[in-house]
C-alpha cells in the first residue's frame, strides 16, 4: 500500500491481522553548529539543517482519532515540531504492544533519525502529508 497520507497510516494499520502499536518520533530542523552562508541561505528557504528528534509518542491506531489531533498534542508538548517520523510495531497472538514494549524500538527510530537513516520510517508533514527526504 502506498502512504500518502496520515489517514494512508491508520488505513493500513487497522487493516492488519495482528493489533498494531503506531510509533512517532517528532522532530525539529535546527542548523548545525557554524553553519557556513550557504547552509543559512538554504535553510531560511526551508531546506537543510539537521532533523533532532524532540518528542516520542506511541499509540494504537484506535486511539489515534486524526492526524490533527495527534499534531495539537504534540504541538502543546513542542511548538517548534517541523516532522513527524512513524513506524509500525506488529502485536503477536492478537495482542497489540504496550507502551512498554515501544521502548525500545521507539529509541532505536531516535537513534536512527540522529543517523540520518530514514529507512523503514515514514515522514509526515505538519499537515499530515508524506514527505520524501533527499
Amino acid at each position: 500500500m502506498h502512504i500518502a497520507c496520515f489517514d494512508d497510516l491508520l488505513r493500513a494499520a487497522r487493516a492488519q491481522i495482528e493489533p498494531q502499536r503506531l510509533l512517532f518520533v517528532f522532530t525539529e530542523a535546527e542548523l548545525p553548529d557554524a553553519p557556513t552562508p550557504e547552509q543559512r541561505a538554504g535553510f531560511a528557504r526551508g531546506e537543510g539543517g539537521a532533523l533532532v528528534p524532540r518528542l516520542c509518542v506511541d499509540k494504537t491506531p484506535d486511539e489515534l482519532v486524526s492526524f490533527d489531533a495527534l499534531a495539537h498534542q504534540a504541538t502543546q508538548l513542542h511548538p517548534a515540531w517541523t516532522l513527524v517520523f512513524a513506524a509500525a510495531l506488529g502485536g503477536t497472538l492478537h495482542r497489540a504492544p504496550s507502551s512498554a514494549d515501544a521502548q525500545a524500538p521507539l529509541q532505536r527510530m531516535v537513534d536512527a533519525i540522529k543517523a540520518g537513516r530514514h529507512e523503514g520510517l515514514i515522514p509526515f508533514d505538519r499537515q499530515g502529508q508524506a514527505v520524501r527526504l533527499y
